[in-house]
């Protein structure tokens, strides 16, 4: 009798404050979304680093003939095959290399027509004017400084690159999305909380004649309560289920369909449905708990009990 009691008061109370329960619903669902997408673009960033930062190299950019001219670091001139030879050799004797490739000026260029063949520029570029490299592979990436101290100044070395530096751009842009995303969340979580409390207190003030009876009959404080932290909690889980949906579609629309972000950046490592189905749970339950939590909150300024 009292779980039935407790269930139309729920319903009474959803009908009521129908246009505000669904302004709950609404920002619930959206600052979930945007929690979820937050959680989502960090793995996303965390996988794509995994699977590129396992992929660079450290480039090792050797004296040609056109540098001597231009370069301060190749004054010198060209460099030779004993140097070159000499910079292998040192650096396979390096704990931290794991592999080391000579590229010479010929596969440089076959490399830069394969890529930029098309181009107007690529007409007129000849092989003589690539530079030979040593592409070296670190066990660790993070180790890139040692080589770049090592070698940078040697004779025949023009410059010394860590490829990371390329994708940090990338990654910068895409935390900043993620830093923008969270501040959003808030702002609609805060918009969300304000809507409960607000919601729960205009409910309980349209039923002070019935909970004043119940008070009157000796009704605890928890079942006085139940009712609107149950109407709160329900409104919450109604947003995170929404918020899931948001997610789910966005997935689909952004990655595998619609956009098809899968079909056209072909060499970037897109998180799995593994990873979004992961987040869901999550993200219902912080719908269920944090508008009863508001509620109950709120029911002891309100609710005099």
């Amino acid at each position: 009798m009292r779980a039935q009691f407790v269930l139309s008061e729920i319903g009474v109370g959803l009908r009521r404050n129908l246009t505000m329960t669904f302004a709950v619903i609404v920002s619930v669902a959206l600052s979930l979304a945007l929690f979820g997408g937050a959680l989502l673009m960090r793995e996303q960033v965390s996988t794509m680093k995994d699977y590129w930062y396992d992929k660079v190299n450290v480039s090792i950019f050797l004296c040609n003939k056109a540098d001597a001219a231009t370069a301060a670091k190749c004054a010198k001139g060209a460099v030779t095959r004993q140097q070159w030879e000499q910079i292998e050799a040192d650096l396979k004797k390096m704990d931290i290399v794991e592999s080391v490739h000579h590229e010479t000026a010929d596969e440089a260029f076959a490399h830069y027509k394969q890529q930029y063949g098309d181009t107007a520029i690529a007409s007129v570029v000849t092989p003589d004017q690539m530079q030979e490299s040593i592409r070296v592979k670190l066990k660790d990436p993070e180790k890139y400084k040692v080589v770049a101290t090592a070698f940078a100044g040697r004779d025949g070395v023009e410059s010394v690159q860590d490829q990371r530096n390329i994708l940090q751009n990338l990654f910068d842009l895409m935390n900043g999305m993620n830093i923008a995303a969270l501040g959003v969340m808030g702002l609609m979580l805060v918009i969300a909380l304000m809507l409960i409390v607000n919601t729960v207190r205009v409910s309980a003030f349209s039923r002070r004649r019935e909970t004043g009876i119940m008070r009157l009959v000796g009704a605890s404080s928890f079942y006085i309560q139940m009712p609107f932290i149950m109407e709160a909690a329900f409104a919450g889980l109604l947003g995170g289920g929404v918020a899931c949906v948001l997610l789910l579609v966005g997935r689909y629309f952004l990655i595998d369909h619609g956009i098809a972000l899968a079909d056209k950046m072909q060499l970037v490592n897109f998180i799995g449905w593994d990873a979004v189905l992961a987040k869901l749970p999550l993200v219902i339950a912080i719908g269920l708990l944090m508008p009863a939590v508001a509620a109950f909150i709120a029911l002891r300024k309100y609710l005099k009990v």
